[in-house]
């Protein structure tokens, strides 16, 4: 069941700040903007899995062991357990996209913090204040135009109707599965809600697979 807990307000971090901007029945995706030079915890999540897509900016991801920069529009994905950490190099700040399957931002361990929340849950009630005309939020296909845009990059939610609605797409545009996916067979996903995948990837593996009914993709270009 989809849950109305986060969808009106902004969650004020010492870092910055992050929002809910799509929610459905299997993930939820999030508006974080990191200010320049500042870094959210050390932590994990136990239970889900993480997809970050930069939109704006250069971030530092360090692990428990190594480190890696991602620019505009770059993507990783961050399996259960996995320690990250995610810092703004870019003096105006990074701002990205977060995929979380499945939604639960309570599931959240603390490692190390610059700001003293080690061990901490997440934010309470105190660090929420209402959303404002500028928050993007990402409506479902069938609720007509669902394209919105942040800076240089347009975001659109839509249903394909066949593999040639995924054809032609370069390796610079990127898909977030919100809905079904593809699969080589009953039971033998490929593609899973919550999985980004660059356009000639998708391209390439629903012209071998199948493309689940009531597929929906979220498609990010600049």
């Amino acid at each position: 069941m989809v849950q109305a807990e986060y969808n009106d307000v902004i969650v004020n971090k010492p870092w910055g700040y992050e929002y809910l901007c799509y929610q459905n029945e299997v993930l939820a995706i999030w508006f974080l903007h990191i200010r320049g030079g500042e870094r959210t915890s050390l932590h994990c999540h136990p239970n889900k899995n993480t997809g970050f897509v930069v939109l704006q900016g250069q971030v530092e991801l360090s692990f428990l062991r190594n480190k890696m920069h991602l620019n505009g529009l770059d993507k990783i994905h961050i399996f259960r357990g996995r320690f990250h950490s995610t810092r703004a190099l870019s003096e105006d700040g990074a701002y990205i996209l977060e995929i979380e399957t499945p939604e639960d931002k309570h599931d959240l361990v603390r490692l190390e913090d610059s700001y003293g929340r080690e061990g901490k849950p997440y934010e309470g009630r105190e660090y929420e204040s209402p959303k404002n005309a500028e928050c993007l939020w990402l409506r479902e296909p069938e609720e007509g135009d669902t394209t919105c845009r942040f800076g240089a990059c347009a975001i659109r939610h839509f249903a394909p109707s066949g593999r040639a609605d995924l054809a032609g797409y370069p390796e610079t545009d990127f898909f977030v599965v919100a809905r079904g996916g593809v699969r080589a067979r009953e039971n033998a996903n490929i593609l899973w809600p919550g999985d980004v995948v660059d356009g000639v990837s998708l391209a390439r593996l629903s012209a071998a697979f199948e493309l689940i009914p009531d597929t929906s993709l979220i498609h990010i270009r600049q």
